[in-house]
């Protein structure tokens, strides 16, 4: 990622990057990929960015607390296209208000975008979504339209229409959140900005996965400043033919974190993934967990807390004497990705001849610090074994140090939305 001058278009500028992107990766390949979307297999990849904060609660002095099941089950394993480390589960979406629902498997799980995101061939046609009203139309908009969304990651684009559903996990429920439903047949024709963003991923094929589930440090994809301009490659006002220009979309009316929506639990989540060996793993089990001090299984404990700015979530990483400011612990990318000259590379993946030691320290806003110790392994070798599963894969990136998948196995990582209320103050921040 790298700085812009709009904190929303961050998402959509990731594509300029040569390791932006998220998600997977397997062996053999060579393209970049997106956060959320899986990498073809030995791809680099790195995270959505994070958007500005949007409709959160304020934040007090006290916790909220729940007896509502929050724990939610996450698996990696294989996936399209050979795709490695890439972190999924199951979503339950339902017309609002009804019990018509279809349960959605293998979708990414991805702290480091917002929003629920699924491919429109996997829901069933009987499940029938309302579509949500587009914006005010800054800037020209059709008056009356449907909103229509273009995400762009850095393996290519995602474009589709906004709609309304209940979404269901464990035992919460995010009541009429709005949805990006991809390649909505609704919105037919691309804008010619968002398809100039790279390769389309607009099938599971492509994208790697049915959907994401964006579960970041916002509780919005855009926030304000989507609700108050038309902003290139972000929302559209889509009229009855498919045409579609930019326009502005108020806060309630942009895709959410579902997590943002529950009506307690609601302030974070906990990723729990169990340590795996070296040589990695066919299949990883773990638990994402709702809420962060909201009940006995999301203590904080004595884990440090990294506040990120309050404006992209970001914190520093600290490596070989380079501080890199944009810095984010993201599950939806699959690898850890930062630049190394002395690491050699196949592809976009580090090859080190033999398994490399190394150290970084991450820096929150709030002037705590954690040294992490970490190990790179050789790309070649490790996609060869067969595994899906790896603690030290690792690529280049241009900018930023992206905290991938592979920091998450073996630890409790909690991930606190903006301006939520938890024992350690409000999010936005990371604690492990």
């Amino acid at each position: 990622m790298k700085p812009t001058p709009s904190l929303c278009a961050l998402l959509s500028v990731c594509t300029v990057l040569a390791a932006c992107g998220g998600g997977g990766g397997g062996s053999g390949g060579s393209t970049a990929t997106a956060s959320g979307a899986s990498a073809p297999a030995g791809t680099a990849s790195a995270p959505v960015a994070s958007a500005p904060p949007a409709a959160s609660s304020p934040s007090s002095t006290s916790v909220p607390q729940s007896n509502t099941p929050n724990v939610q089950p996450i698996v990696v394993h294989a996936a399209p296209r050979l795709t490695r480390n890439m972190l999924t589960t199951s979503v339950t979406v339902c017309q609002p208000g009804t019990d018509n629902c279809a349960t959605i498997d293998n979708i990414q799980v991805d702290t480091g975008s917002h929003g629920l995101r699924i491919v429109a061939s996997a829901l069933p046609a009987t499940l029938p979504l309302n579509a949500v009203p587009s914006g005010s139309g800054v800037s020209g908009g059709i008056s009356g339209g449907i909103s229509g969304e273009c995400a762009v990651f850095g393996s290519g684009y995602a474009w589709g229409a906004v709609r309304s559903a209940d979404v269901r996990m464990a035992g919460q429920l995010a009541a009429s959140i709005p949805i990006h439903l991809i390649a909505d047949p609704s919105v037919p024709s691309v804008p010619a900005d968002c398809a100039a963003s790279g390769p389309s991923m607009l099938t599971v094929d492509t994208l790697r996965a049915n959907g994401i589930l964006g579960v970041g440090v916002f509780a919005a994809d855009c926030g304000g400043a989507c609700a108050n301009a038309a902003l290139p490659r972000w929302y559209y006002n889509c009229d009855a033919s498919g045409a579609c220009q930019a326009s502005a979309q108020p806060l309630a009316q942009q895709v959410a974190n579902p997590v943002s929506r529950f009506a307690l639990d609601n302030n974070g989540v906990v990723i729990d993934l169990p340590a795996i060996p070296d040589g990695g793993a066919l299949t990883v089990s773990g638990s994402m967990i709702f809420g962060i001090d909201t009940q006995a299984n999301n203590t904080l404990g004595s884990a440090g807390v990294l506040k990120g700015n309050s404006q992209t979530g970001y914190v520093s990483t600290t490596h070989n004497g380079q501080t890199f400011s944009q810095s984010y612990l993201d599950t939806g990318s699959n690898g850890l990705f930062y630049r190394d000259t002395q690491l050699p590379q196949c592809g976009l993946w580090y090859c080190p001849s033999s398994t490399q030691a190394a150290s970084a320290s991450i820096a929150g806003t709030n002037g705590a610090s954690n040294t992490v110790t970490f190990t790179i392994g050789n790309s070649r070798a490790l996609f060869a074994s067969g595994n899906n599963a790896f603690n030290n894969i690792a690529g280049a990136a241009a900018s930023g140090f992206d905290w991938g998948l592979p920091f998450f196995f073996g630890r409790r990582v909690y991930t606190a939305i903006a301006s939520r209320a938890t024992s350690a103050g409000p999010g936005p921040y990371y604690a492990f």
